[in-house]
């Protein structure tokens, strides 16, 4: 059975489960987009990492990262498997001294751990075509239209003095809001190059 390769596209705020986030994956060599519902803790994970943010202290995905590179142990692959009443399945493939091991997964974990290893995400076709959506060469000129009506403009954030940027990076982070921090910490590395 043939792999496909998936990418992270989006992370947002589930409009049906309260407390959730939607997690958007996309078929990389096609128009089909596989939405995960995962949980607030895990999304926040995955979100800390794909910014590049480090936090004050290890999270737990980034203390089985270091566990694992410790006993020389790499997570290769994240594979989602299965699709049964509505959950998804997954595995990371690791490798260890040549050996390869499966290990099973919530698929949220799983891909909090696979992008700390910077490792490929991939499902089968049987997922994506019962639970993929797919979107038309309109709805995806409409997202990229979206996704940049919603970007904050620079030129706010280039009016503000670097000490009123460390108060709002400060309060962004304790409000857990890492794509604004993100946009703050990058002005302020702007400014300070």
């Amino acid at each position: 059975m043939d792999k496909i390769k998936l990418e992270i596209v989006g992370l947002s705020y589930s409009q049906t489960q309260s407390g959730a986030y939607a997690l958007v994956l996309s078929e990389v060599d096609g128009n089909r987009r596989l939405p995960i519902i995962i949980g607030g803790f895990e999304a926040q994970a995955i979100a800390i990492e794909l910014e590049k943010m480090v936090p004050t202290r290890p999270l737990t995905h980034d203390l089985f990262k270091s566990f694992a590179s410790t006993f020389e142990i790499n997570v290769r692959e994240v594979l989602i498997y299965k699709l049964t009443e509505g959950i998804f399945y997954s595995k990371l493939v690791c490798e260890q001294n040549g050996n390869m091991v499966e290990i099973d997964a919530r698929t949220s974990d799983a891909i909090a751990i696979g992008v700390r290893f910077n490792c490929p995400v991939y499902t089968y076709e049987s997922i994506l075509s019962s639970a993929g959506i797919l979107l038309d060469q309109e709805a995806l000129e409409e997202e990229d239209l979206m996704a940049e009506a919603t970007e904050e403009p620079k030129e706010t954030l280039e009016t503000v003095s670097i000490e009123e940027l460390e108060n709002q990076l400060n309060q962004a982070i304790d409000d857990e809001d890492y794509e604004l921090a993100s946009k703050i910490r990058d002005e302020i590395q702007r400014r300070n190059a």
